[in-house]
C-alpha cells in the first residue's frame, strides 16, 4: 500500500506537535468518578474537591522551644550579670496544660511544643537563663510574641488547604493530617493499557533466536507510567491485524487510555493502521513533524484514546513525555501528571539535518543543557540513563 493511500485514513496527517496536543485533548474526556479513601491510602491520588480547615493549626499557642513562658515586661534590661528574677508557677510538657493565668513576675517552665499559659506572651530558651526550678534568672531582655507559636500560624478556621486537581504527595499528606482529615475524596485512578507489538521481540528471561531482540519499550512504558502513579495493564501483540483489533477492543471497554509501541510506520509488518480499521476506531492523525517517533497514531476507540507510539524504544520514551503525559494530565484534570517547562541554553552544538523539531536527551544544570555522549538515536537507551525523568 502506498503511503498516499495510508495518509487517507486520516483526519490530519504531517501536523506539529501543538495541534497534535490540541487534538488530543479535544478527544480526550476528563474522569469524573470519585471515591472517598482513607488518608492512608490517599498518596499519589488527585483531590476531587478542595479541602478546608475546619479548625485552626496549631490549636493552641505553643513553644517552639524548651525553656520558660513569661511576660516580656518582666525582662525589661535583663543581662548575665543583672539578670530578671521570676517566681516559677508551674510546668507544662507538649501534650499538657498549664491553664492558670501568669501574672506580672512569674514564668511557667514549657517544654517543646507545649501550649503557652494565658498571660504569657513570649518564651524564653532554657540557655538563655540559670534552668531554676522554683524561682528563674534570666539572662536577656525579650519582646512580646519571642519564640511564640500563635495558634493559627500554619493554617485557620475556614482556609483553603489544597484545591481540587492537587495530587497527593506527602506533604500534603501531611497537611490532611494536621488538619484532622480522616478520608478525602479523590478521583478515580486512570486506567492504562501497554501494548507492544511484533514479531522480533521476546521478554527477558525468554530463549533469543535469531533475529529477535529483547522488549525494552514494554518496560519502559510501563515503568514510566508506574513512576507517576499508575499501574498499567501490560502485554505484547505479535504482527497478526485481527488479534491485535481483538485484544485493543478488549482492554478499551475497560480502560481510558492505551499505549502501543510498534506498528505505525509503512512496512508489511506495521499493523496498526490495519488493526485500528478492522476496530472501525476513529483515526484523528498520523505523523508528527517531530523526530524520533515522527509516525505516531492517535484514534478513539469508543471514549477509549489509543495513542501509538514509534516501537523505538527512545521514540516511544520521548513521546511518551511529549503526548501521553499531558494526555493524561487532561484526562486526571491535575497538571502535575503533565511534563514541566523549564527554559535554559544548550552548552554545545547538536547538529540535525533536517528543519524538523528534533526532541533530545540532556541534562539542566544551573540553567545550562549537557548533553550525554554517545549516540543520540531513536533505538538507543544507553545515553538516557541517569537522565531527569
Amino acid at each position: 500500500m502506498g503511503i498516499r493511500a495510508y495518509e487517507n485514513r486520516y483526519e490530519h496527517v504531517n501536523i506539529e506537535l501543538e495541534e497534535a496536543l490540541s487534538l488530543v485533548k479535544a478527544h480526550t474526556g476528563t474522569i469524573a468518578e470519585t471515591e472517598e479513601v482513607p488518608l492512608s491510602d490517599a498518596l499519589g491520588r488527585i483531590l476531587a474537591e478542595s479541602v478546608t480547615a475546619d479548625m485552626d493549626q496549631p490549636p493552641f499557642a505553643r513553644s517552639p522551644l524548651d525553656g520558660y513562658a513569661l511576660i516580656a515586661a518582666d525582662t525589661a534590661g535583663a543581662t548575665k550579670e543583672n539578670p530578671a528574677r521570676l517566681t516559677v508557677a508551674g510546668r507544662v510538657v507538649a501534650g499538657g496544660v498549664f491553664d492558670k493565668k501568669i501574672c506580672r513576675g512569674q514564668a511557667v517552665r514549657i517544654m517543646t511544643g507545649a501550649p503557652i499559659s494565658p498571660g504569657a506572651d513570649c518564651v524564653i530558651r532554657q540557655e538563655d537563663t540559670d534552668w531554676g526550678e522554683e524561682t528563674v534568672a534570666v539572662y536577656r531582655e525579650l519582646s512580646a510574641c519571642d519564640n511564640y507559636c500563635r495558634a493559627g500560624e500554619d493554617f485557620a478556621r475556614g482556609d483553603l488547604l489544597l484545591e481540587a486537581g492537587t495530587k497527593i504527595g506527602a506533604v500534603e499528606l501531611g497537611i490532611l493530617a494536621s488538619a484532622g482529615t480522616e478520608r478525602v475524596r479523590v478521583r478515580r485512578i486512570p486506567r492504562v493499557a501497554v501494548l507492544t507489538t511484533g514479531d522480533e521481540l521476546v521478554m527477558p528471561g525468554e530463549k533469543r533466536g535469531p533475529g529477535k531482540i529483547y522488549n525494552s519499550s514494554l518496560f519502559v512504558l510501563a515503568g514510566r507510567l508506574r513512576e507517576l502513579g499508575i499501574e498499567p495493564a501490560a502485554g505484547h501483540l505479535q504482527d497478526d491485524e485481527e488479534a491485535a483489533a481483538i485484544r485493543i477492543k478488549e482492554l478499551a471497554e475497560e480502560t481510558d487510555l492505551i499505549l502501543t509501541a510498534g506498528g505505525v510506520s509503512v512496512g508489511e509488518r506495521d499493523i496498526m493502521h490495519g488493526a485500528l480499521a478492522g476496530l472501525l476506531a476513529r483515526p484523528v492523525f498520523w505523523r508528527i513533524r517531530i523526530k524520533p517517533g515522527m509516525p505516531v497514531i492517535f484514534s478513539m476507540v469508543d471514549k477509549t484514546s489509543v495513542l501509538s507510539l514509534s516501537g523505538n524504544p527512545y521514540g516511544s520514551f520521548a513521546h511518551f513525555e511529549v503526548l501521553a503525559r499531558p494526555l493524561l494530565a487532561h484526562l486526571t484534570g491535575c497538571g502535575q501528571y503533565g511534563p514541566q517547562r523549564e527554559s535554559a541554553v544548550m552548552g554545545e552544538d547538536f547538529g540535525k539535518n533536517t528543519s524538523v523539531r528534533r526532541l533530545v536527551r540532556g541534562r539542566v544544570t544551573s540553567g545550562i543543557v549537557s548533553l550525554p555522549r554517545g549516540l543520540h538515536d531513536s533505538g538507543v537507551l544507553g545515553t538516557t540513563a541517569g537522565l531527569p525523568s
